[in-house]
């Protein structure tokens, strides 16, 4: 993989982790993470490890976020009156 690339999906991992610990919207919260995942499924090919990629693409960006998804629907929002 070119270097550029590499070093924008680090970038872009970073900002994500960043951006996921400061947010204060649990939904938007969540979507970050599953980006996260999916960026780190990004990394960990570009460093050659296939099964481990296969296994966060499935786990942490899949059946995790989705899990998330449903928690926080299923919650509801508390109001400010």
């Amino acid at each position: 993989m070119i270097w550029q690339i590499k070093l924008l999906a680090l970038i872009i991992l970073i900002a994500c982790a960043i951006a996921a610990i400061n947010i204060r919207d649990l939904l938007g919260a969540a979507i970050l993470f599953g980006v996260y995942s999916f960026m780190m499924c990004v990394m960990w090919l570009a460093m050659g490890a296939v099964d481990v990629a296969f296994t966060e693409a499935a786990i942490g960006a899949g059946i995790s976020s989705a899990l998330m998804f449903a928690a926080i629907y299923r919650t509801t929002r508390r109001t400010r009156d």
